[in-house]
């Protein structure tokens, strides 16, 4: 059931990562450490891992990881969307992942004018003209990346597909009624998300974050089945007295679903709840790491810490704090 977990992986040439290798992950796996040490970039690397099978989904993988931190400038320009495709692609040069799953490498090579793409995955090399190259993408199955900026309306409503076909709108009501007691239920409604609270559906953007956030959390879960699901700050409009209910739903949901979970934080009592739920539920598939850098070399290195080793730090004011 668990074959397709990540357990360990070497990255080289990617964002911070020159030459980076980490094992021993779980379950559920909750990546901490100091800003801009590469937490969302080494999820961005398992994700395009796990997801390039072929090259539709590797350039699939490499553009939206590229879109999301690019949002922003992204939003008011025009440019034509291959010239996007091409230009993020071209930026992840001499990329190579490797985990027990799959090994993916991509060169870039301009001789006598003649440019071409080569790729590789799982031993399988691939030679391109970049004249030649598509640059079609296509979307990966059981696999889902939450980044900081939420779910679009077409988003959530392709992963309530999955809730629908398992028959599962009773569960995700519940989950929302216990995390806000005035809401009854979740319901898709002209295409817009939205929740029923009294005799009134309001849109989830008129919600809070926390509610949002959950409702992404719990139907990316049901749609990354077997798979895999990436959350970038999952702590994301939560507040922190409603932290130990959103790992209690991750923990469950990723055991029944057979999901594999990484996600990022940068607070304190986040990783103190998933420390506490983890402890309180005998999960022994349920991860912490912490990203670190070497101060005489720049390297970048991550420790493991067993849920013991995790409380013991957490009650004696430990280093680390997820910030």
């Amino acid at each position: 059931m668990t074959d397709h977990f990540i357990k360990n992986i070497e990255i080289k040439d990617f964002k911070c990562f020159d030459n980076f290798k980490a094992e021993g992950f779980a379950r559920v796996n909750l990546i901490g450490g100091k800003n801009n040490l590469g937490k969302t970039a080494f999820m961005e690397a398992c994700y395009v891992n796990t997801n390039s099978l072929s090259l539709r989904t590797f350039v699939w993988s490499l553009h939206s990881i590229k879109v999301r931190r690019e949002f922003i400038n992204l939003v008011d320009e025009c440019e034509d969307g291959y010239e996007h495709v091409r230009v993020f692609i071209e930026q992840s040069n001499n990329i190579f992942v490797k985990t027990n799953i799959n090994t993916i490498f991509f060169n870039i090579e301009d001789r006598a004018g003649v440019k071409k793409y080569f790729f590789e995955f799982n031993g399988d090399a691939v030679e391109v003209n970049v004249n030649d190259f598509s640059y079609d993408k296509g979307r990966p199955e059981n696999s889902e990346f939450i980044d900081i900026f939420g779910f679009s309306n077409y988003e959530f409503h392709r992963n309530y597909s999955s809730v629908q076909k398992k028959d599962k709108e009773k569960q995700l009501d519940q989950i929302l009624k216990d995390f806000d007691p005035r809401i009854d239920s979740f319901k898709i409604i002209d295409e817009i998300p939205q929740c029923k609270i009294g005799n009134k559906y309001l849109a989830l953007t008129e919600l809070g974050d926390g509610v949002r956030h959950l409702v992404a959390i719990v139907t990316s879960l049901y749609d990354s089945e077997n798979g895999y699901l990436y959350v970038d700050e999952v702590e994301n409009g939560i507040h922190y007295t409603a932290l130990d209910n959103i790992w209690n739903i991750i923990l469950k949901l990723s055991k029944e679903l057979n999901v594999q979970v990484f996600a990022t934080t940068h607070s304190k009592e986040c990783i103190e709840s998933f420390n506490r739920v983890q402890l309180k539920l005998k999960d022994k598939q349920s991860s912490y790491f912490e990203l670190a850098k070497e101060k005489s070399t720049d390297k970048i290195f991550m420790s493991a810490l067993s849920p013991s080793q995790l409380e013991y730090e957490l009650s004696h004011e430990g280093k680390f704090r997820g910030e």
